[in-house]
């Protein structure tokens, strides 16, 4: 954690959420009112054990039960603003890390890690052009009642991309059979007899 790039955010008026380490060491100068929301399990107003790091100089630290994976998990959040309720706190670090894990998928699905070009243009309209791909994909997924994984149709699609077919009836005939369970493709369908 890099309390020197938050002290410089806090300096210059930019409020943050972030998770705190297990191992942080600091002092409890307040205990805020006890939230009437049973999720949240401490607010508290801290600083820093450390003096010689640069960090805000007051953070508030709220310990909160959080759904992760249909499971409750105590996580622990950090963050300069001292008036948001603690149930705010957590519900922005959730959107926060739902942002990640998209950004995270697309860049694994559609090989967004290396560029073709490098300057800034070049990569906003690469990156604009993976979001394109994803929405469409995501659209042609939700039309053809796809049952199966996200990478797969995008597995399928790239291996036929040059091809001239009916795309809803590629993907009728690779598996979704109607259902809304996932069916195991069958040897045959490999190769897209008939597309090919």
């Amino acid at each position: 954690m890099d309390f020197g790039h938050l002290g410089d955010l806090d300096r210059r008026g930019v409020f943050w959420v972030t998770r705190a380490k297990d191992n942080m060491a600091y002092e409890v100068l307040k205990k805020m009112p006890q939230s009437k929301d049973d999720k949240i399990l401490r607010d508290e107003i801290i600083q820093l054990s450390d003096p010689d790091k640069a960090a805000p100089e007051v953070m508030r630290r709220i310990v909160a039960t959080v759904e992760i994976d249909g499971q409750e998990r105590e996580m622990t959040f950090l963050t300069n603003n001292l008036d948001w309720s603690p149930r705010t706190v957590a519900d922005l670090y959730r959107c926060r890390w739902e942002i990640e894990v998209f950004f995270k998928q697309i860049k694994q699905t559609l090989q967004l890690a290396d560029f073709l070009g490098h300057n800034a243009n070049a990569v906003r309209w690469q990156v604009w052009m993976a979001l394109l791909v994803y929405v469409l994909l995501r659209y042609l997924s939700y039309l053809s009642r796809w049952a199966h994984s996200f990478t797969r149709l995008f597995t399928i699609l790239r291996a036929v991309l040059w091809e001239k077919f009916d795309l809803l009836k590629l993907l009728g005939s690779y598996g979704t059979a109607g259902g809304t369970f996932r069916n195991l493709a069958r040897p045959e369908q490999a190769y897209f007899p008939g597309f090919l």
